[in-house]
């Protein structure tokens, strides 16, 4: 039997470093695909940026993964801002799909190595964490993170998908959640057509 190892995604927690984070959906199912689970991925971000977890600079979330641009609040580590964020959106799709639609759980059914079974609603592991260093990387991970839809073909302008800080941005209004605009540090005036979310 050939087993298969993952590569494990190393985390830097280091203080005052911004962090841009992806992490999908299990088997890359397009399970972020019903506006009631976006809605559940935009409670559980309030609920970390409540629990004073991070400041949020920017997200996008996309039908099968989602991206976060954030700075970790010191003394957190963003193992737990994944946990807070990740753990209540799972919960509650499972919940939803045992009451409403169990016939689907059967393609969210992970055999562990152990032999245990559980259903899961995100791919194991981290996903993907990339410490942000400086303005620049930060404001080219917000542009990044809020052109995905276009690039993907799912909107033609960043504005017009409805799961992302995008819009939140361009307009200075704090819907569909806020968004922290006041940490965020500025970039020189040379920088800004640039890098301009």
């Amino acid at each position: 039997m050939v087993q298969k190892y993952r590569k494990r995604c190393r985390r830097y927690d280091i203080v005052g470093e911004a962090h841009c984070l992806t992490f999908s959906c299990f088997n890359r199912l397009p399970l972020l695909s019903r506006e009631r689970c976006c809605r559940w991925m935009l409670d559980a971000i309030q609920l970390g940026r409540r629990q004073g977890k991070f400041d949020l600079w920017a997200y996008v979330i996309m039908p099968e993964h989602v991206h976060l641009v954030l700075l970790p609040h010191q003394g957190v580590k963003i193992s737990e801002i994944l946990t807070t964020v990740k753990q209540s959106v799972s919960k509650r799709a499972i919940l939803w799909l045992r009451e409403n639609a169990p016939g689907f759980l059967s393609r969210l059914a992970d055999v562990q190595p152990n032999g245990k079974q559980s259903y899961r609603f995100w791919q194991r592991g981290g996903g993907y964490d990339r410490n942000l260093r400086s303005i620049g990387d930060i404001f080219e991970k917000v542009a990044y993170t809020h052109n995905n839809p276009v690039r993907r073909g799912l909107v033609a302008t960043a504005e017009a998908w409805p799961w992302s800080s995008c819009h939140a941005w361009e307009t200075g209004e704090d819907t569909p959640i806020p968004i922290d605009r006041k940490s965020l540090p500025t970039l020189m005036p040379d920088d800004v057509t640039r890098y301009a979310p």
